[in-house]
């Protein structure tokens, strides 16, 4: 009798050990994805995560204090994706760097507006009075076409969307016009007459983009450049697992937490990939020729 419960008992631990290998193999199959974000706490990454993880992804946000660094750290292989920036920041980020950076899928478009604490109409901000504008290169030449916009300015002809300080042929008012790091624009309101602030920036901070004294037309094809994309290394586009995840940002939840928020000033748009490229294209050349 004792060689049948032997045989028995070498059974089931054989079986235990198979099935434990099969669970353990099971975890194991969760591909991980690392994705570099600017802001991390956003409700709608958590719907993303929970429905990535029913798909077997596992994402891992990972977030950056500035908009430098999370192309940086894609180029390198530190993170699989990143999803902070739009075309016209991509653009110089990949002919400054030598970074070989594509979308793979569309986000956002967010309004820019010009804010204040202190005043209820552009009119009324006096001479002399302090601005402040994002100083990295995109947002900073956005900035400062929707200043011109205003009236408040009038720049050279031909500055484009990647303007400087520089290109300012007329300032009226004599305004003070301060760049401060994109995520500082919130921030510096109780200290300047008025903040140029991109409205992804002003809804984590609690403003309505419909409370600026003047914003840019999302659905105008001028804002074009400044749709939000998922972005990754040339090499990997075409991975199934990352289109999977940027599918995620378009189903009807997603949405209505992106809007929720942003305090409704976040646009969710679906652009085809290949229209995403050929706007970057036309941006990067339009970097190299210097114009």
């Amino acid at each position: 009798m004792k060689k049948p419960l032997l045989a028995f008992l070498s059974t089931i631990l054989v079986v235990s050990q198979l099935t434990a290998c099969s669970i353990s193999s099971g975890k194991a199959s969760s591909e991980v994805v690392k994705i570099g974000v600017t802001a991390a706490d956003g409700p709608y990454w958590t719907l993303i995560e929970e429905k990535a993880k029913a798909k077997g992804i596992d994402i891992e946000l990972v977030e950056f204090s500035d908009y430098i660094q999370p192309n940086s750290a894609l180029a390198n292989g530190e993170i699989d994706m990143n999803s902070f920036q739009h075309l016209a920041f991509l653009g110089p980020a990949n002919v400054e760097n030598g970074f070989d950076i594509v979308p793979i899928a569309s986000t956002t478009i967010n309004p820019t507006g010009i804010y204040s604490e202190k005043y209820k109409d552009l009119a009324n901000i006096p001479d002399g009075a302090k601005i402040s504008i994002s100083n990295d290169p995109a947002n900073l030449g956005r900035g400062l076409l929707l200043l011109e916009a205003a009236g408040l300015i009038e720049l050279k002809e031909g500055a484009g969307i990647y303007g400087t300080l520089d290109d300012i042929a007329k300032n009226p008012k004599n305004l003070e016009i301060i760049p401060v790091v994109s995520q500082q624009t919130a921030r510096a309101l109780p200290d300047v007459a008025a903040s140029v602030i991109n409205n992804g920036i002003a809804g984590q901070a609690g403003l309505n983009f419909k409370d600026a004294l003047l914003y840019d037309d999302p659905n105008s094809e001028q804002a074009r450049p400044y749709i939000n994309v998922f972005a990754v290394r040339e090499e990997e586009k075409d991975n199934e697992t990352y289109k999977t995840i940027a599918k995620l940002y378009q189903e009807s939840d997603v949405k209505e937490a992106v809007i929720a928020d942003t305090n409704g000033g976040s646009i969710v748009v679906d652009i085809p990939v290949e229209d995403l490229q050929a706007t970057l294209d036309q941006l990067e050349e339009s970097i190299k020729k210097g114009e």
